[in-house]
């Protein structure tokens, strides 16, 4: 079953807090994460739209996204995973993609896992 749309000024304001958590040295509540993790996956999926690659953050959510052949069954061929502070990161812009994967903080695996093109994501809208 699919979850509902976040409206936009509760998943703005979740990344805000989610954001201004981690300037503090700070982790927000598991419930403003998730609010945050699934807000800004859902931008993804609505900015780069398709099946292709499945972006995973584990436990809070996961999409697919990016044009490219559909994924039906199984493991898909293009996954990418990383946990919630590293997507909230990347997907507002305050770490790049090549410097995570760099530092082990993402898992990609497949010709088309690569989010460089799609990153940040326009989340204050």
């Amino acid at each position: 079953m699919a979850r509902a749309r976040i409206p936009d000024p509760d998943g703005v304001a979740g990344v805000r807090a989610a954001l201004a958590a981690a300037a503090d040295g700070e982790t927000a509540s598991r419930d403003t994460t998730a609010l945050a993790v699934r807000y800004l996956l859902q931008l993804l999926a609505e900015d780069a739209p398709g099946n292709s690659v499945e972006v995973r953050v584990p436990p809070f959510g996961a999409t697919q996204a990016i044009e490219g052949p559909r994924h039906t069954r199984g493991t898909p061929p293009n996954v990418v995973e990383m946990d919630a502070a590293t997507w909230i990161a990347l997907a507002t812009g305050s770490r790049q993609w090549a410097d995570a994967l760099a530092a082990a903080e993402v898992s990609a695996s497949g010709s088309r896992a690569d989010l460089t093109a799609v990153l940040p994501v326009r989340w204050q809208r």
